[in-house]
C-alpha cells in the first residue's frame, strides 16, 4: 500500500512555511518473510528503507505491525515538521532585532505611572480585611463586606499585586464609616467610561470645574459639586 502524507498544520497561516519535503513524503509498508521482502524491495531503486526484524512473529503479527506503522508514521512525520518549524521561527526571532515600543507610549506608560503613584501618595487606601475592621464587622466573612459593596457600586477599589485596595477618602465616619452616599452616582456616571485607576486618578487630580480643588477632598463636604465635575468628564470624554 503506498500513501501520500499532506501534513495539515493547526494553524493555517503557517502552512506555506513548513519543510516541502517532510509534507510530501509518500511510503508504503512491507511485511512477510525476508525473501518476500527482499524480492519486494528490489524494486524499490535507491529510495530510503526502515526495517525490522520480528524473531518470532507470524504473519497475523507482522500483519498487525504493518497496519500499526501505516498510522503513526503521518504523525511522525507531522511532528518533524512541526520541530522543524519551530526550530526554524526560533532563529528568525534570534535574527530579527527588537523593536522598541513609539516614544509616545512611552511618554504614556511615564505619565500614567506618575499618576499612579501620585494617587497611592496621596490618601489612604485600605485592605478588605483593615475596611472591615474599621467599619466593625466582625466574623469570618467580614471581609466580604467590602467586596459586597463594590459589587453593589458603592465603592470602588484598585487592584495591586493581586489585592483590592479601597480609599480611605470613600468613607463616611458619621456613618459607621460606610461608603460616602455621594459616591455610588458618580461611580455609576463612570462605569464603562473610566477604569479603577483612570476613577482613583481622577478622584486625585486637581480639577478645573471645581476651581482647582481635588474632587476627593469635596466628597463628603460637597458631593454635589463633585457630581457636577463628574459629568463635565464624562462630557468631555465622549465628545473628544
Amino acid at each position: 500500500m503506498y500513501m501520500d502524507i499532506q501534513y495539515i498544520p493547526m494553524d493555517m497561516r503557517m502552512a506555506a512555511t513548513f519543510p516541502t519535503e517532510l509534507t510530501t513524503i509518500g511510503f508504503e509498508t512491507l511485511a512477510g518473510t525476508a525473501s518476500e521482502v527482499r524480492r519486494k524491495l528490489d524494486a524499490a531503486g535507491d529510495d530510503q528503507v526502515v526495517a525490522f526484524t520480528m524473531e518470532h512473529g507470524n504473519k497475523k503479527l507482522a500483519k498487525a505491525v504493518e497496519e500499526a506503522i501505516q498510522a503513526i508514521a503521518p504523525l511522525v512525520l507531522a511532528a518533524v515538521a512541526r520541530r522543524e518549524q519551530q526550530a526554524l521561527e526560533t532563529i528568525v526571532d534570534a535574527l530579527v532585532p527588537q523593536v522598541p515600543p513609539p516614544q509616545h507610549l512611552l511618554a504614556e506608560a511615564r505619565m500614567n505611572a506618575e499618576a499612579r503613584k501620585h494617587v497611592l501618595e496621596t490618601a489612604d487606601w485600605l485592605t478588605a480585611a483593615q475596611l472591615s475592621e474599621i467599619a466593625g464587622f466582625s466574623g469570618q466573612n467580614a471581609s466580604a463586606q467590602p467586596n459586597k459593596w463594590k459589587r453593589e457600586g458603592r465603592i470602588f477599589a484598585i487592584r495591586r499585586n493581586g489585592s483590592d485596595y479601597y480609599p480611605g477618602y470613600a468613607l463616611d465616619p458619621d456613618s459607621g464609616y460606610r461608603p460616602a452616599k455621594g459616591l455610588a452616582p458618580i461611580l455609576a456616571l463612570f462605569d464603562g467610561e473610566l477604569d479603577a485607576w483612570d476613577v482613583a486618578i481622577w478622584f486625585a487630580s486637581v480639577n478645573s470645574f471645581l476651581d482647582g480643588k481635588i474632587p476627593k477632598d469635596l466628597l463628603l463636604s460637597a458631593p454635589d459639586r463633585v457630581l457636577a465635575a463628574a459629568q463635565d468628564e464624562v462630557a468631555g470624554v465622549l465628545h473628544g
